[in-house]
């Protein structure tokens, strides 16, 4: 199959498929798990996509479901040999993130909030090697180099020159003010954030200490947003032993009235752009 298949993609939208099916057909979850003697947990893993699905559970679930258009099942049946594929990030190895990095590897659009540090898309290679350094103390140093390898290879979806991936980052103050590496490190990724923040697609806005509580004190998370409308939005909440993606529209749109609020409290893109500015002339003292 072509290379750029994306296999967390194609997961996600079988899944999305088959649950239609089973909606049409009036089953529970519960229910198809009980015809096939199965867990109800692995039908909803099939569902949300955040399952590896085989032909054979295609072929019967079609089953369960009475699918009569062969050309349906043949097309489900497609998708799940591409959903098995690999994407790029495998060849690094076990990646935490990796259903992550298969939604932004695809995405159109990406919104961040950032309370702590330089959103990823947008560090250096000395800030990525220093932050997961102090992040993951006992990590060795070749699993931190994989990490940063990986980082900056997802990097090339905001560099690329066709269809780059649109950017719009939300970043607290103490992204700026917490040390990171050493001074010269901050200076230079504070630069580079300017000099990025000037591309077309990409959007960088500061939220200052001095404006108080704000919608984004409960943590980071991320709105991703894809070209095909097949594909719905997903908001993701990154945590230390695993992460939550939400798609359910209401949650989505929660998050996005959110997204509204911080943009509409942090600074203009002018006034951020001379706020960093500032602060990475206080790293060169």
């Amino acid at each position: 199959m072509a290379s750029n298949v994306n296999p967390t993609v194609r997961r996600r939208r079988l899944g999305q498929e088959l649950r239609r099916l089973r909606e049409l057909k009036g089953m529970t979850a519960e229910e198809v798990a009980e015809r096939l003697l199965v867990s109800q947990s692995k039908i909803s893993r099939l569902e949300n996509g955040r399952r590896s699905i085989s032909q054979r559970d295609v072929r019967d679930l079609c089953g369960v479901y009475e699918v009569e258009d062969q050309r349906v099942v043949e097309s489900l049946m497609e998708m799940a040999r591409d959903s098995r594929q690999q994407g790029w990030w495998h060849a690094f190895g076990d990646i935490p993130y990796s259903v992550y990095i298969g939604l932004e590897t695809d995405a159109e659009s990406l919104r961040v909030y950032e309370p702590q540090l330089v959103t990823g898309l947008l560090q250096t290679r000395a800030y990525a090697e220093a932050l997961v350094q102090g992040a993951l103390p006992e990590t060795s140093a070749a699993d931190i180099e994989k990490r940063v390898q990986v980082r900056m290879r997802r990097q090339e979806r905001v560099t690329a020159e066709h269809n780059p991936l649109r950017l719009w980052v939300v970043l607290d103050e103490a992204a700026l003010r917490r040390l990171v590496g050493s001074r010269l490190v901050m200076r230079e990724q504070l630069e580079y954030l300017i000099e990025m923040s000037q591309q077309p697609h990409i959007t960088v806005q500061v939220l200052p200490f001095e404006c108080g509580a704000h919608p984004g004190l409960n943590g980071q998370y991320a709105i991703l947003e894809f070209a095909d409308a097949a594909d719905s939005s997903v908001v993701y909440l990154e945590g230390v032993t695993s992460d939550l993606y939400l798609e359910k529209a209401h949650d989505v749109q929660k998050y996005a009235v959110m997204y509204e609020h911080l943009r509409a409290q942090s600074l203009n893109v002018e006034q951020s752009r001379q706020f960093i500015a500032d602060a990475a002339k206080e790293y060169a003292r």
